[in-house]
């Protein structure tokens, strides 16, 4: 599954932890491997820029998603699904900053869950009504939990096989 990671915003973020997550929700979601997701980090007055005129309400945010194409990546008549464009996921680290300082962790792992939180939301879960809500925040959890608990290769976040222990 290709994603595609670009920081444009003035703070250093792990862009191999945040491109392995996307991949990895893409995956556990059963999303078509061909299929490719963009995430893009932006400074605080791009993002508030955004905000207003996708959500109409003013000053940063901490991440949107823009959904491209549908989830079927190929015409039913072709053999093998082609690859398809499933969108955009737009982080701001400043507000992420913040968030993690609020929450007690590290901005890292709060990219990471705001990475998790809009791949979601590309995949059309949403949280407008509580059932909805109860549904992607828990599934949301469930995932990150997921990813925290498998091993990880140290310079790619791939998740790794556990071998039996020498000795």
């Amino acid at each position: 599954m290709p994603v595609e990671v670009a920081n444009e915003s003035e703070i250093a973020v792990d862009e191999s932890s945040l491109a392995a997550i996307c991949t990895y929700v893409l995956a556990e979601m059963g999303v078509n491997p061909l299929a490719e997701l963009s995430v893009l980090c932006v400074d605080p007055d791009y993002m508030s820029t955004l905000h207003e005129r996708w959500m109409g309400e003013k000053g940063p945010t901490d991440v949107l998603a823009f959904p491209m194409d549908e989830l079927d990546t190929g015409r039913p008549d072709e053999p093998e699904p082609g690859p398809a464009l499933l969108g955009d996921v737009v982080l701001c680290p400043s507000v992420a900053i913040r968030q993690a300082r609020a929450a007690g962790h590290t901005m890292d792992d709060e990219l990471v869950l705001l990475a998790t939180h809009g791949v979601l939301h590309i995949l059309g879960y949403d949280h407008m009504e509580p059932e909805e809500e109860k549904e992607m925040f828990g599934l949301q959890a469930s995932l990150l939990e997921g990813w925290r608990s498998a091993p990880r290769a140290p310079m790619t976040g791939e998740a790794v096989e556990r071998g039996p222990r020498p000795g």
